[in-house]
């Protein structure tokens, strides 16, 4: 899985306790995962459908780095569904995991519409394609 998102925790994202706040974290994985199915599916416009179980298992505190890994792992007709690993760049410890999020390709009237893909697609692909 490849990290390419990093937060920098701050102040506003805290919890009364001075760990980082879980919705924070969460607002920040779903507009992840929402801009790699965008990328992957060539489309702007998808929707949230599932997230599995959340179990937090370590925090970050203010001034600590995380980092969020996101990868496909499979394709349905009008879905993509992704993997997710968020970890503490500073303490390296494992933050969370979620098994299973899926994303749910829509036309312009917000009904699921077929994408057509089958594999993932890395920047490369994307730039290859533009030069052809």
């Amino acid at each position: 899985m490849n990290f390419h998102t990093r937060k920098w925790v701050k102040p506003e994202d805290l919890n009364p306790n001075g760990s980082l706040f879980g919705g924070s974290l969460l607002r920040w994985i779903d507009e992840e995962a929402a801009i790699y199915a965008i990328v992957q599916l060539g489309n702007p416009r998808v929707v949230t459908k599932y997230i599995s179980e959340i179990n937090f298992v370590s925090s970050a505190k203010q001034g600590d780095i995380i980092e969020m890994g996101i990868t496909a792992t499979d394709f349905g007709n009008t879905s993509l569904t992704m993997r997710c690993e968020v970890r503490n760049k500073i303490t390296r410890k494992s933050i969370l995991t979620i098994d299973k999020m899926v994303f749910v390709n829509v036309d312009e009237d917000g009904n699921p519409a077929p994408h057509g893909k089958t594999h993932i697609k890395y920047i490369e692909e994307q730039f290859e394609n533009e030069d052809n």
